[in-house]
């Protein structure tokens, strides 16, 4: 997969580079207006919402977690807990999610993030030859192959995904 340049990293940028991580890069206009921000994406950039994951925060058992999951689902916190042996898992305080991954709501990626949060990724990733993921702000996804994002993620695959 090409590398598609673009002025000005993010720390999910960087990352890939300094893992020399094949993935690309697609920027589009977005619009403040717009309800979900993964919805936008999948749409803008015309392709399967099943294909474009979500980043999400969660607090099990007093620690936050990392949940990526399709935009054309929701998180199940009960299955994110059992992936994660924890009693239970709530989504995580705003505020907290943004001061530990160092990006804002709407452009949290998985990768790249401030501090190294234990991340569990649906399943169904598995099954796409490439997925999408924010790339650090809003308007920005990163394109790369599934395998690349657990394991640079450290990641569990789970079925945490509510179809």
């Amino acid at each position: 997969m090409p590398r598609k340049k673009t002025a000005g990293g993010t720390p999910a940028t960087v990352a890939l580079d300094a893992a020399a991580v094949p993935f690309t890069v697609h920027e589009y206009a977005h619009d403040p207006a717009a309800s979900s921000y993964g919805a936008e994406a999948a749409e803008v950039l015309a392709v399967p919402p099943a294909r474009v994951f979500k980043t999400l925060l969660a607090e099990t058992d007093g620690a936050l977690a990392v949940a990526v999951v399709p935009v054309s689902g929701q998180l199940d916190l009960k299955a994110l807990a059992t992936a994660l042996g924890a009693k239970r898992a709530t989504m995580a305080d705003p505020t907290a999610a943004e001061r530990s991954t160092g990006y804002v709501l709407g452009g949290i990626s998985p990768l790249g993030q401030r501090k190294k949060l234990r991340t569990v990724i649906d399943t169904t990733a598995l099954t796409h030859p490439t997925v999408y993921v924010s790339a650090g702000k809003r308007g920005m996804e990163i394109e790369l192959a599934p395998a690349d994002l657990v394991r640079l993620t450290n990641a569990v695959t789970w079925d945490i995904g509510r179809r």
